[in-house]
């Protein structure tokens, strides 16, 4: 077996249900806040393309996927990003889902002929960038997402020696668990350190699309780097995907966008990795893409979420609304994130997620410590239901 396989650490759900093993909740319908799985329904014209388009499940799929697909993504990103041209055949790629792609883009990047590879990325952080690292070969380095930076990436953190060994740097805006948005600063201070260290920038943005302005989404680092004359996305990938947006994370179908010259030999990695997307998939990627108003209706379920929800933890928890994304980030009583966790499910039946199990000890802290990761993909009622069950709790018990 592959050693490196040694080094992945358990998945935090895996320590969640550690946990929780031996406690026995109340006999009341349980809630599950933990994992950020959309509980929206998945739009009609969504599944009407799909089985509309079963036939195709007889042949095999290119890995480049249809010019249809393709062309529908492209699109989709110029009007989301305001950019004045994305080509189709050469700058858009459709995924097996963001999980997939953002693990496969470590084994395309990184190069262990090079000395000591680093791949950097955010902490808390989405636990695929460091998996993805290890088993290309190179050594995970945490930039620390703090509340007293306001959750801003800490690039100076990082040594230059570190920065010269760096070939890949994970981005995640709007950020899981935090929610934080990187502003067009932000992004101007990266892609300069991209071109002085060479480094490629990974950025996962499937959390884009739900926001709670319709007048003002969040920046993406497509329209950063056009907004910055860098028009041809030197060294920048960006990923994005259905799950949330159309609510449907089943049907594992995301899309990159970026840098042409970055994303033709992933192609060719990917020709030989397996992950071509199937048609019916493609048929109703196009059908999603192509649609906005149920993405508007989608944010206007979780805006309604966060109207009835913030108000009532705000007096009892250290949390803020976030800049986008479906999760709140919450500060616990005491501090004590793993005892907050198990103390809620036997009082509540009410799930959350230790916000350390979402972070590594990093330049002395661990920024998950402290925080839980709540997801507010439940109905309208349930999470109302759920943020009375923990405002009880932390009344009662957390004194």
């Amino acid at each position: 077996m592959n050693s490196r396989l040694a080094r992945l650490q358990p998945y935090p759900f895996e320590r969640l249900r550690a946990l929780l093993s031996g406690v026995t909740p109340p006999s009341i319908p349980p809630i599950r806040l933990s994992i950020g799985e959309p509980q929206h329904a998945t739009p009609d014209l969504v599944t009407s393309a799909l089985t509309g388009s079963l036939a195709g499940l007889s042949a095999y799929p290119a890995t480049a996927g249809l010019d249809a697909v393709r062309e529908a993504m492209a699109s989709w990103f110029m009007r989301r990003f305001r950019l004045t041209r994305l080509d189709a055949g050469t700058q858009v790629l459709p995924v097996s889902g963001t999980r997939e792609a953002l693990f496969a883009i470590a084994q395309a990047v990184v190069d262990t002929t090079r000395s000591s590879p680093v791949v950097v990325s955010p902490n808390p952080f989405y636990q695929i960038y460091e998996g993805a690292a290890l088993l290309a070969g190179a050594e995970p380095v945490f930039l620390n997402q703090t509340a007293g930076r306001d959750f801003d990436l800490d690039l100076e953190s990082v040594t230059r020696e570190q920065w010269n060994r760096t070939q890949l740097v994970y981005a995640c805006s709007p950020g899981n668990p935090t929610g934080h948005v990187l502003d067009l600063d932000g992004w101007r201070t990266l892609f300069e350190y991209s071109d002085r260290y060479g480094f490629v920038i990974a950025s996962d943005e499937c959390y884009s699309e739900i926001y709670p302005d319709e007048s003002a989404p969040p920046l993406g680092a497509l329209e950063a780097a056009h907004a910055l004359g860098r028009d041809t996305f030197p060294n920048l990938v960006v990923f994005t995907s259905l799950s949330k947006r159309s609510n449907a994370p089943g049907l594992r179908s995301g899309g990159i966008a970026g840098d042409a010259a970055l994303l033709k030999p992933f192609l060719l990695y990917r020709t030989y990795h397996g992950c071509a997307m199937s048609l019916p998939v493609q048929h109703a990627s196009v059908a999603a893409w192509g649609d906005e108003s149920h993405v508007r209706e989608n944010r206007t379920q979780y805006r309604a979420k966060f109207d009835a929800v913030v108000p009532m933890l705000e007096p009892v928890l250290g949390i803020r609304r976030p800049d986008a994304s479906f999760y709140l980030w919450a500060g616990v009583p005491g501090g004590d994130d793993e005892a907050f966790t198990r103390g809620l499910f036997a009082r509540t039946h009410v799930t959350v997620l230790p916000g350390r199990y979402l972070a590594r000890d990093a330049h002395g802290e661990n920024p998950g410590a402290g925080y839980v990761r709540i997801a507010l993909v439940p109905g309208l009622g349930e999470c109302v239901e759920a943020a009375r069950r923990m405002v009880e709790y932390c009344v009662e018990y957390c004194r």
